[in-house]
């Protein structure tokens, strides 16, 4: 880890220039097209429900192909026409093993229009942010990479073995698409790593870069729906059985509920790296639950004072949709919640199952699966990727210290880590401290921040495949 003093020196050497730095590092041509790109895929509304990612992928395949990529190099295929992986390969010379694999989705979660501040499906560029959905989770990342196969392209570059840009349909949903290509074609994306713009980036803290984060493993995702039952009847005589009074206290029961404190290998060294960063009561907490034994009162602290501290502690099971009633007159006969959980690696899933099954506290009630729980094996970095990473880093981003992390939500990772192909995250898109509008209102991303991850992968990917 960087020292305090040599991180001192270096904060003050970025600051002064911050200003300068990231439009000397891409090209004026190729900022322009990163963000043609990423303002055509914005305008193109890939949720499920408008379920236009096949058009994405083929407003993006026609870029490639005009640049003069093969056509048997861009697909687009998956388990159903309405779900389009594109796929893409940039072919090497062979001589350095098996190939790359790049990773983004096309598919975004839905915007209420009218909530926003800025049309969320069309690409406004408002006090150095660019606004829009996906801009950030994560058309960022598929603006990224095309923009780096059309740039290679043009200079003729020949790595020393293919990348394979693996683009998926609904990464926010199901994953599907995904899974399909693993089982299905396994041929066209097999890899040795696999690298994903779906998460990992940056810390600022008063505009200074101080962390540069690699999600290195992810928590398992489970989702669950609870259905509390009722003969229901006429609203006018209320008895003391209500669905939704039943469903709503097993709920109060399970937010008060903590699961136990976890700590893994990468947790550990995350919250190690990153105590110094911190004021000094929170980093003696953070080392102290992280310690041999773990201190559980530190890490209590930790979570109660920090949701996402929370989350990287322990298991978390939320509430987040409902559905109750069929008239407004009338007793509910049934009333439902979908429970999504995120699973801390190692934790057997069967025992959260079980323990939600306790929280119900009432025979009648029914709980389903959504999604099944699914493992993640944590992806430890190779002695070659640290190499190059940490030259990199400290090359564009000086006195930022690299950390391993685990990612609180779930990813396509989740996919191809289970294949056997290790999975390491990092969209180098660093973001203010405590910010991450990821499927929430005026998603964004700094429009230097975008640019440098850019500039970050072009050069990345030219030294681990040069």
């Amino acid at each position: 880890m960087t020292s305090r003093i040599f991180r001192i020196f270096c904060v003050v050497s970025a600051m002064a220039v911050a200003t300068t730095s990231s439009l000397a590092q891409e090209p004026q041509e190729y900022r322009a097209l990163a963000r043609e790109i990423l303002a055509e895929l914005v305008a193109i509304e890939t949720t499920e429900e408008a379920a236009r990612t096949v058009e994405a992928a083929e407003a993006v395949a026609q870029r490639l192909l005009a640049a003069g990529f093969p056509e048997e190099d861009v697909r687009i295929l998956g388990p159903r026409p309405d779900l389009g992986n594109l796929v893409l390969r940039y072919r090497g010379d062979g001589t350095a093993g098996e190939p790359i694999m790049l990773m983004a989705h096309m598919d975004v979660v839905p915007a209420v229009a009218e909530a926003w501040g800025t049309d969320p499906f069309g690409l406004t560029e408002r006090d150095g942010y660019l606004y829009g959905r996906g801009s950030g989770d994560n058309k960022a990342g598929v603006a990224t990479i095309v923009t780096n196969f059309l740039r290679w392209k043009a200079e003729g570059w020949v790595p020393s073995r293919d990348l394979v840009a693996v683009i998926t349909a609904d990464e926010e949903t199901t994953g599907e698409s995904i899974a399909w290509l693993l089982e299905e074609r396994r041929d066209l994306v097999d890899a040795e790593y696999a690298l994903n713009t779906d998460g990992g980036g940056g810390v600022l803290r008063n505009g200074v870069r101080t962390t540069f984060s690699i999600d290195a493993a992810e928590k398992i995702y489970a989702s669950y729906r609870i259905t509390a039952t009722n003969p229901g009847g006429h609203s006018s005589v209320p008895g003391p059985d209500n669905a939704i009074y039943d469903l709503g206290r097993m709920l109060v029961r399970m937010a008060d509920y903590r699961f136990p404190i976890r700590v893994n290998d990468i947790t550990r060294d995350y919250l190690l790296q990153t105590a110094d960063d911190h004021p000094p009561e929170v980093a003696a907490d953070m080392r102290a639950a992280v310690g041999n034994p773990p201190d559980l009162e530190a890490a209590e602290r930790l979570a109660r004072g920090d949701p996402h501290m929370n989350a990287l502690l322990r298991t978390t099971c939320v509430a987040t949709m409902l559905e109750a009633g069929h008239a407004e007159n009338a007793l509910p006969r049934e009333a439902s919640a979908t429970i999504n959980c995120r699973v801390f690696p190692g934790e057997d899933p069967q025992e959260v199952e079980s323990t939600l099954r306790e929280l119900m506290a009432d025979p009648e009630m029914r709980m389903e699966g959504l999604f099944p729980a699914i493992p993640s094996p944590p992806s430890f970095l190779t002695p070659r990727l640290r190499e190059v990473l940490s030259a990199l880093v400290e090359e564009m981003f000086p006195g930022a210290d690299i950390v391993s992390g685990m990612a609180t939500g779930a990813s396509d990772g989740l996919f191809t880590r289970n294949a056997g192909t290790p999975t390491y995250t990092l969209s180098a898109i660093f973001e203010p401290e405590g910010e991450n509008r990821a499927h929430g209102l005026d998603e964004r991303v700094g429009v230097e921040e975008f640019h440098d991850a850019v500039e970050f992968w072009y050069r990345m990917v030219k030294r681990l495949a040069g």
